[in-house]
């Protein structure tokens, strides 16, 4: 009695070869690798800090951005160039520290920029916000190092679109694209905890719903 035959099917060529293309493609085409802000909390030590923040109505009134004196110079570099360096990827600069080129991934909005002209550097606690949280009790020279704060996640380069689109609105009236929020979210509480800054009830609850989809 003779054994069954095993019949392997081959897929067609072209098939294989465009699978090949599309995975090449996803890989080209892919969001570049910026660097991301520093000192990120995971999810865990976030919600840990959000519930240390001391929940306040906000005070207005007085506020100016020339309170908050930004882009201070070190090492030849003002804070605008230096985070445009660190968020982009290829990034070329000039003898004066200005990136000539490179391209830049705004996480706000998912766009990819090419031009430095294009990308605004965003406080990711506004300084307004910060004003009204309780930096308008801080010094001049306090103010100074919140608006060029390298060492906390407070600065980042996006879009000068999605930038103008935040203006200075916290979480309850403005958040990013979805994909990006809970990473926003940890950001902003961090700041915000170690900048020993309060939050308002509505900003609280929505830090809570985006950190609830870590």
């Amino acid at each position: 009695m003779s054994q069954p035959t095993t019949v392997f099917r081959r897929r067609p060529l072209g098939i294989l070869v465009a699978a090949l293309v599309a995975a090449l493609l996803s890989v080209l085409l892919a969001p570049p690798a910026s660097a991301a802000p520093p000192r990120i909390p995971n999810a865990a030590t976030a919600q840990t800090e959000l519930n240390q923040l001391r929940v306040a109505a906000e005070s207005t009134g007085g506020y100016s951005r020339d309170l908050f004196p930004h882009w201070s110079s070190s090492g030849g570099c003002t804070t605008r160039q230096t985070v445009l360096k660190r968020d982009g990827d290829n990034v070329v600069v000039n003898s004066n520290c200005q990136p000539t080129s490179g391209s830049w991934y705004s996480q706000f909005d998912g766009v990819t920029l090419t031009s430095a002209s294009q990308v605004d550097i965003d406080h990711f606690v506004p300084l307004a916000e910060a004003w009204r949280s309780g930096a308008r009790n801080w010094t001049t020279a306090e103010r100074r190092e919140f608006a060029n704060d390298l060492y906390w996640p407070q600065l980042i380069a996006v879009s000068a679109s999605s930038n103008r689109s935040k203006g200075d609105q916290d979480p309850a009236n403005w958040q990013p694209r979805a994909a990006y929020r809970c990473t926003y979210a940890r950001i902003w509480i961090r700041v915000k905890h170690r900048w020993d800054l309060t939050v308002d009830s509505a900003e609280k609850s929505a830090l809570q719903g985006m950190l609830n989809t870590c």
